[in-house]
């Protein structure tokens, strides 16, 4: 039988990082491809055995139906530690748990946008997202990316050129792929932005916990004063990546609509391990849980760099992050990516092409990202010795 697909997915393509899963299996292989938070952060013993209290006091909720917005205990677990560690107003704002940060970023698109709608994000921007955006009909209009976050005058250009944006998308704090922070001028002029325009702001700020060089820099969400900022977060990196345990944070009016989505797509988050993750935060400080993952990788990031220091050739630039999972290495014209990616996936060494993550995919690209928390200090080591030797070779 022929298959007639979609219009909406005629074009879709398979995630290049999760393709790049399928080669790992090689002998040797080390890859800086992934996003994974590192292994040895979850807290098993203490998982293992909440799991086991769950189970033995409160079987029936864990297995049984929940509602769509969320676990109560956790929902007011995540309200109260948005308030406290960054300065949310969550007692105006209403808190939905999703499964992973993910589907908080699709619900979003899905109850704001029609086919056609523009979706305005800083260039390059997470695949995930962009490919949410694009399943559901809406455009990725991107905007370039400058040392300090998104460009102020691109922005503006393209809220003039584009007026049926219904939302910008943004990683202000550790941007996945190229590791930077949005400067706090910026963050009051994207707001400010936002106001004039009236387009809704949506803050995905997965890393924002794992800060481990700098100064703290206040959310978007918490200089919100008219409700056009949706937060969105996950425990994916801070506590268990395969929990699948997301939530949202926004304008009530918003929440509600992505509640009727979310219905419609899976009913409920994981029942138990909402559960999970409430109890860990009942019974164990997560906080100091999360100053050990800081530490982590405070000395993963700053092997990667002193290696990179040491070896890459000069006419090769990198961003120098201040937390979170990833740095962004950009090649000099001369040296064609593509080339390079091939010699290095022979050797065993996987990166991820700056391509995968452009608004516009048939942009060619000179860089790629590079992932530290995944790999061991021994595949850093080496791993990034074979990623410059390959350079210098070339150059």
């Amino acid at each position: 039988m022929e298959m007639n697909f979609s219009k909406k997915m005629q074009n879709m393509k398979p995630s290049a990082i999760r393709e790049i899963f399928k080669s790992l299996g090689m002998p040797g292989a080390i890859s800086f491809a992934a996003g994974n938070p590192a292994p040895e952060s979850f807290p098993v013993e203490a998982l293992s055995k909440l799991a086991a209290d769950i189970f033995a006091g409160d079987s029936t909720n864990a297995l049984q139906y929940s509602v769509t917005e969320g676990y109560p205990p956790l929902r007011e677990l995540v309200a109260a530690r948005l308030k406290e560690r960054f300065a949310i107003d969550t007692d105006n704002n209403m808190t939905l748990i999703t499964s992973g940060g993910q589907q908080a970023i699709e619900l979003c698109c899905k109850v704001m946008c029609n086919e056609g709608d523009v979706v305005i994000c800083e260039n390059p921007s997470f695949i995930g997202a962009l490919n949410a955006f694009r399943s559901l009909g809406a455009k990725p209009v991107g905007v370039e990316l400058e040392a300090d976050g998104i460009s102020i005058e691109g922005l503006e250009a393209a809220l003039k050129a584009n007026p049926n944006a219904r939302f910008l998308y943004l990683i202000p704090t550790f941007h996945n792929p190229a590791g930077i922070t949005m400067s706090l001028e910026k963050r009051r002029a994207v707001y400010a932005l936002a106001q004039q325009y009236d387009v809704l702001i949506l803050e995905d700020n997965p890393y924002g916990d794992l800060r481990f060089a700098g100064e703290e820099l206040p959310t978007l969400k918490s200089m919100d004063t008219d409700g056009r900022v949706l937060y969105c977060s996950t425990f994916s990196k801070i506590l268990s990546a395969g929990m699948r345990v997301g939530y949202a944070c926004g304008n009530e009016e918003l929440l509600q609509k992505m509640v009727i989505a979310k219905q419609v797509e899976d009913v409920h988050t994981n029942i138990f391990f909402q559960m999970l993750c409430a109890k860990y935060m009942q019974e164990y400080d997560l906080e100091q849980h999360i100053a050990t993952i800081r530490e982590l990788y405070r000395h993963k990031c700053s092997l990667m760099l002193e290696m990179l220091d040491k070896y890459m050739p000069k006419e090769v630039t990198y961003t120098r992050p201040e937390g979170g999972l990833f740095l962004w290495c950009t090649l000099p014209d001369s040296l064609p990516l593509g080339e390079l990616i091939n010699d290095l996936k022979e050797q065993g060494v996987f990166v991820v092409p700056g391509t995968t993550f452009n608004c516009d995919e048939t942009v060619p690209s000179s860089s790629f990202r590079l992932n530290y928390s995944t790999p061991s200090e021994e595949q850093i080591e080496r791993g990034i010795k074979t990623l410059c030797e390959t350079i210098r070779k070339k150059l």
